[in-house]
């Protein structure tokens, strides 16, 4: 199976949060870090990103 890497605008389309906001996570520690794919370019691999919006939806109703 291929490795499905998302770029920033797909990230924003999935988690459906501002850039400032989603950096801000990364930051805190609350969200994966993206990975270098060239000097200039990063992107998040898709399961990192997908793990992380089922265990938002999991922990949402323990709230």
């Amino acid at each position: 199976m291929a490795l499905k890497i998302l770029r920033l605008i797909g990230v924003l389309d999935c988690v459906g949060v501002k850039k400032t906001t989603l950096y801000r996570w990364i930051r805190e520690g609350k969200f994966p870090a993206p990975v270098q794919l060239g000097a200039r370019s990063v992107g998040w691999r898709a399961t990192d990103v997908q793990q992380w919006v089922e265990s938002r939806q999991s922990t949402r109703g323990q709230a």
